[in-house]
Parts: structure tokens; C-alpha cells; sequence
């Protein structure tokens, strides 16, 4: 598990991505602190990593980066089973709201060098 708050390259991303199923890399992004955690098997120890270092529930979503894909509409995954979150309106694995997608796209974009 790494966390990144400074950026990260897509070459790292490709060599965490052999270990996964699909050349994927779990991810959980923070949109208030602007950071992310990733290289981990599941969203939900990412997403307790955050949690222990004072990361509020409500701003951490779970995706997935397709680092083969970089660049392209398809390369980020807005799926995790820690987005279930009824008391926020969200209601699926994914993150329904746009808004929330495109922070997380931003910082996303921002962290990874492609």
C-alpha cells in the first residue's frame, strides 16, 4: 500500500498493476485532502489507512485505475464497495455524484504522471 500526496508515474502504476486481476489498481482517493492511497487488494484497508490518518468518511470514494489505459475515457473505475453509502445519497458501488466524479478525476489527473 502506498499513499500518494506528491505525484505519481504511470510506469509505477503499470507494476502494481501485474499483481491484479484485470491490470488494474485499487485506489481510494480523499477529494478534501486531495490525495490517495493505492497497491493494496482491497479498497477497504485503503480506505481504513485513510480513515487512522484522520481522513473523514464522507470524502474518501474507492476506484480503480487502468494504468494501460491512461489517457483514455475508460482508464478510471468509479467502482468500490465502500462507496455504498445510503446517508450520503449513494446508493450503489459506484459514485453517482458527477460532481464528486470530476474532483476525483481531477485529482486523479493531477497525481498520476502519464
Amino acid at each position: 500500500m502506498k499513499l500518494v500526496d506528491q505525484q505519481i508515474t504511470n510506469a509505477e502504476l503499470k507494476e502494481m498493476s501485474v499483481k491484479m486481476f484485470d491490470g488494474l489498481v485499487k485506489a481510494v482517493v480523499d477529494v478534501e485532502e486531495e490525495i490517495m492511497v493505492v497497491d493494496s487488494e482491497l479498497h477497504a484497508d485503503q480506505e481504513e489507512y485513510l480513515l487512522e490518518r484522520g481522513s473523514k468518511q464522507e470524502n474518501i470514494w474507492g476506484i480503480n485505475i487502468y494504468p494501460a489505459r491512461v489517457g483514455k475515457d475508460a482508464w478510471l473505475e468509479f467502482d468500490s464497495m465502500i462507496n455504498l453509502r445510503p446517508s450520503q445519497n449513494n446508493r450503489s458501488r459506484s459514485v453517482e455524484n458527477e460532481d464528486i466524479r470530476k474532483r476525483i478525476t481531477i485529482i486523479v489527473e493531477k497525481l498520476v504522471i502519464k
